[in-house]
Parts: C-alpha cells; structure tokens; sequence
C-alpha cells in the first residue's frame, strides 16, 4: 500500500506534519518503538509508530530519524497522546532527511493503525502469491504459455480481481479475461493502444497512466521474450509490434510485488506473442519466394505451382487456390529539423509487422485471423498477399475484396499516435486477380496505388485500385513502337550521359520519383548530399529538355521507366 492510502483513511487519525512529495512510497510493514536505536529490529519499508518515549530533550530527534532513514523506514507515525503537539525539533529533523512525518490523534491507539496496515499488505501479497502459485501450476498442466493469454487473464481476474485485456497496436483485442466481463469496446481498444503508443514514443518507462470515460487503466508493453527493452536501437523499431496489456486499475499505488508480478504477466503472455511470430515465419517466407517470383517475370506456371503450395497454409481445408490481392505498405520516417537523417530506422519490417495488423478483421478476436496473411518485405516496402476464399459480386457486377478506407477504419488513431510527428504509414491496395499471370500487374498496381496514397495529407493514409489513373491497365497495349519511341525520346540521353561520365542520372530519377519528389528522403536514400542530388537533377532537366518541378514532367518520365 502507499502511505498517501492512510491519510485517505479517516479512523486512523493522522495529520501529515511533513513529507508531501514522498507520499508515493510503498509500505511493507509496520513497528511500534520507543526506542533510541531501533535499526537491529528495522528491514525497510516499514511504517515506524512511536509514542516518544525515548525522547528526553531536542538534540535527541535527529540521531533517531538519521537512524531510520538509514534504515530505510517509508515514514514515522508519532503519537499525541503523552505530549501532545508534536515536539518542532522533530518535525525540523524529518524535514531534512525528507522523512514523511505523520501525528496520531490521541485518541487512536497504535494497535488501530497496526491492525489496518497488517491486514492491507498481508491481503496483498497473499493475493500475489496465490497468483503466483497459480500461474505456475497453470503452466505446467496446460503447455508452454500456461494455457495461453486467456488463461493467464482469467488468473488475474480470480486471484487479484484485476480485469485486464491484451491488445494489439492497432487496437484489436486479442486476449480477455471471461472473468472480466463484457469485452472492451472498439472504440476503447482503439483509444487505449493510442493512448499507449503515445506514451511509448516518449521514451518514458512502463507502466503508462490512461483516463478513459472516467476509468483508469494501466498500459504494460509485452515485447518479444527474447528482447530485452534496451535491445532495440531506436523505439521506432518496435513501438507499432509490441502487444499491450491494458489493466483496469491505476498501478500507481501498486507496491514493488504487485508490479513485479504484473511484469512475470506480460512475460508469460510474450510467449504467445512469440508463437504466433514463429508460426508467421513460415508465411512470410512463402510471401517472399512468390514475390521473387513476379518481380523477376518467372513463368505463371511456376508462379501457380508456388499458389498452391501456399494457399493449404493461409487457407486450410480450401482445396482450391483461391483469389488474390496485393497490399503494399510503406513506412517513412522525417528527417529531423537541421536536415539530417537522424539514426537510421529500417522502414521494410516495421511496414511487415503493421501491415499484418492492419490487414486483420478489425472485429475478429484473439492471434489466429492473423494467420492467414503473408507479408514479405524488400527495403523499405511490405507486400502482403492476401488470399480471398470467396470473391462475391456487388449488385453492379464488381468484385469485393480488400477496401483500402476500410483497412484503416479503426486504426487510423492509435497508429497515427505511434508515428507521431516524424512518421508515415502509406498502403496501396490492387484489384482481386484471379490467375497467376495477374499478379505483377496487381504488384504494380497496389504500387501506385500508395503512391496516390503519399500525395495525400495525413500519418496514415490509403488508396485502392479504383482511384488509379487508367495508365497501369494501358500499359501492355501500347504498340511496340511507341513504346520504344516515347522511352528513347525522353531516356536515350541519359543512358548515353551515364555510359559516358558514370553519373547514375537514371538510378537517381528512379529514386526521385519514388521519394514523390523529395529531396532529402532521396538524399537519403542515395546517400548523397542535397547539392549533388540538385546537380543531378538539374543535369537530367538539361539533357531532356524536361522540368522534374512539374507535374505533366513527373508522369512522362514515370511511364517512360515503367516501360523501358
């Protein structure tokens, strides 16, 4: 318990006499002593009563309090009833050492405040260790993780009546206690991982505080079982994976046990986390040997050979390959405001771990929707491929699928909270294809698609193939000749410059356009100075005739490298 708790309690009668600031420190124990040297029968985090007794004159109040700060006693409690007021030296004494300082009413006898501190700090920590008796037999009847999230919830809702949840970044409940009650809301869910990523990206330690509709809750990350908080370079490495557990109640007046078990908690339930990361493993890397294969025009037969392969995986008891669709993700972070790159952040996995997230039902409960995604990622860009059982009709004939406003319903707030002020989440979403032959226009697609996405305002942002300008699909029919003409006019003379000075002008128009025109993410990227990037492009403006500021310029050479 906290010593604030007893000034809460009226039948004790104490008077806080000194000590404001420390009212937040943890009592584990009680001892009433009239003696001048206690510190023989003192362990620390005691709540020390005395009567005064051996107190014969002023100099005597500051060797005695010397000895219970060294101790390390919480407070001192002294009584009123032999000499009343407590004596000024004393409180002048206890001042100094930052020593809490309470007065006993007289008419309170220490037994009262004895019995009241006991019975509190007895109750809880016969609850921890229930708990911890628990959790362990638990574990070792019902496998690894104890049984799983569920289990380990329902342990702090039977043994510590503490109602707890276990929550995605993006807000989707994965876990609950059924002794809990009704599950959290959405919109509760959403708030609470906003409010929690927020905290996070401070860089200040967990727990975090949040007040929601007048309910406290506690906000606990659960990182990976195997990485420690200090493993990660940067806190944008993992503030958008690492599960939370949310609990209702503020552990602010928790003592040290109660927050070390809730910390055994979130490592038990890692374990989970982990699992299902093992078990993705194996989707990721069947994502990746299919995008190898469309992005290195690999036969459509090879490619539908590696489709059925995967879809027993993503999809099993289907039988039959099933539709797909392609989702690109990007994550980008800010320069920061002198114009440097700051520490360098790989977007690729951090893009992998939202995208499958995000592309879970928002509704659906618990780690098993998700395992049915495969995300691959190369550089700074996620691809997901996403399998569709049933490809059903609209009334006007349009196939559903993946809608890429309602990918980002529900998550658009807390995720906008991870990526703060430095951050951007862009996703792009193709057309369902029915063959593998469709799958690299569909990659393109999705492709430009984000890019559509980027010219947007806003952290999180989205756009699907219905919003796509008609070039994608027009492409192939472009006669040979015209393709080749319009490439030539506009890409020859960069080629022709690049052979003869090694300049990599059309490395780095590539790179320029797929930073939407940015010059320091393309310095970055290219790892060059601005000024020589601003050389470069203003040597491929001389050579073409061409201005990259301008919109219609930007599109023309886009086309041209996409065809070339």
């Amino acid at each position: 318990m906290r010593l604030r708790a007893l000034l809460d309690t009226d039948a004790l009668g104490l008077r806080l006499l000194g000590g404001e600031d420390e009212l937040d420190r943890s009592v584990r124990g009680v001892m009433t002593t009239d003696l001048r040297d206690p510190s023989r029968y003192l362990s620390g985090g005691e709540l020390v009563l005395t009567g005064l007794a051996w107190r014969r004159d002023a100099d005597d109040s500051e060797p005695f309090v010397r000895i219970l700060v060294q101790a390390g006693v919480a407070a001192l409690a002294a009584g009123e009833a032999e000499l009343g007021d407590v004596p000024d030296d004393l409180v002048l004494a206890c001042a100094r050492h930052r020593l809490p300082l309470f007065a006993v009413h007289e008419s309170v006898a220490f037994a009262t405040i004895t019995e009241h501190v006991v019975r509190q700090v007895s109750g809880e920590r016969a609850g921890d260790l229930a708990a911890v008796v628990d959790r362990h037999r638990r574990m070792m009847t019902s496998g690894p993780a104890g049984g799983g999230p569920d289990v380990v919830l329902d342990l702090l809702g039977s043994d510590l009546d503490l109602r707890a949840w276990v929550l995605s970044p993006a807000g989707r409940l994965i876990a609950g206690s059924k002794v809990a009650g009704p599950a959290l809301p959405p919109e509760t869910c959403a708030k609470l991982a906003a409010e929690y990523l927020a905290a996070a990206r401070t860089g200040r330690r967990g727990p975090h505080r949040a007040l929601l509709g007048g309910t406290t809750y506690s906000l606990f990350p659960i990182r990976s079982s195997g990485r420690s908080p200090q493993a990660a370079r940067d806190v944008r490495e993992t503030v958008l994976s690492d599960w939370l557990l949310a609990v209702e109640a503020d552990a602010g007046d928790w003592p040290e046990e109660r927050l070390d078990l809730l910390q055994g908690v979130t490592q038990l339930i890692s374990v989970e986390r982990d699992r299902r990361d093992a078990a993705r493993t194996v989707r990721r890397r069947l994502a990746q040997e299919v995008l190898e294969l469309v992005q290195t025009g690999a036969p459509p037969a090879e490619i539908a050979a590696r489709l059925r392969v995967a879809a027993p995986v993503l999809l099993p008891g289907l039988g039959a390959a099933p539709h797909w669709q392609v989702v690109v993700a990007r994550v980008e972070w800010q320069q920061t405001g002198d114009g440097s790159a700051g520490p360098s952040v790989e977007g690729g996995p951090v893009a992998q771990s939202l995208l499958e997230e995000v592309l879970v039902d928002p509704l659906a409960t618990g780690p098993e929707p998700s395992d049915r995604i495969a995300v691959a990622h190369t550089g700074d860009e996620a691809i997901a491929l996403v399998p569709l059982p049933a490809v059903s009709l609209e009334h006007d004939g349009s196939e559903t699928g993946l809608l890429a406003d309602a990918l980002l319903q529900t998550v658009r707030e807390p995720l906008s909270a991870g990526l703060n002020d430095d951050g951007r989440l862009t996703l792009g979403v193709s057309a369902a294809v029915h063959s593998p032959e469709g799958l690299r226009g569909a990659l393109e697609e999705a492709r430009h698609a984000r890019r559509v996405a980027a010219a947007r305002p806003g952290r999180v942002c989205a756009a699907g193939h219905q919003e796509l300008a008609s070039h994608v699909l027009l492409l192939p029919f472009v006669p040979d000749d015209v393709r080749r003409a319009f490439t030539a006019r506009l890409l020859d003379p960069l080629k022709d410059y690049d052979r003869r000075h090694r300049a990599e002008l059309i490395p780095t128009l590539e790179a320029f356009l797929d930073c939407d025109g940015s010059w320091t993410r393309c310095a970055t990227r290219l790892h060059l100075h601005v000024n020589t990037l601003r050389y470069r492009v203003g040597r491929i403006e001389q050579l073409t005739g061409r201005d990259l500021s301008r919109l219609e310029d930007k599109l023309d050479f886009f086309l041209a490298l996409r065809m070339s």
